[in-house]
């Protein structure tokens, strides 16, 4: 099995209205739980994350209406590709050796 390197996932910056530290950590697993979705990060101490999916595989709505009872609000949203998200998530050590 190949992964395009080259395919488009969908970032969204959002603020949570509503949110404890355990409430954000049971839906933070819930939300990873889901195959369509590559990374996902919830705060409750700043009331902020960000969650990185496969747009055409999941709907934006649907994973808003996961999110629904934190009350989310997007504040940004922007696209990375595969590539990119791999290579973010490399230790600097990594990325250094392959210069």
């Amino acid at each position: 099995m190949s992964i395009n390197t080259e395919k488009r996932l969908t970032r969204l910056e959002l603020r949570f209205g509503n949110v404890d530290f355990e409430g954000a950590t049971v839906k933070q697993y819930e939300v990873l739980n889901d195959m369509r979705v590559w990374r996902a990060f919830i705060n409750a101490y700043t009331r902020k994350g960000f969650v990185i999916f496969d747009e055409e595989a999941l709907p934006r709505e649907e994973l808003l209406e996961k999110l629904a009872d934190l009350k989310p609000e997007v504040i940004s949203e922007r696209y990375v590709t595969i590539g990119e998200l791999v290579e973010s998530s490399m230790s600097w050590n990594n990325i250094i050796g392959k210069t």
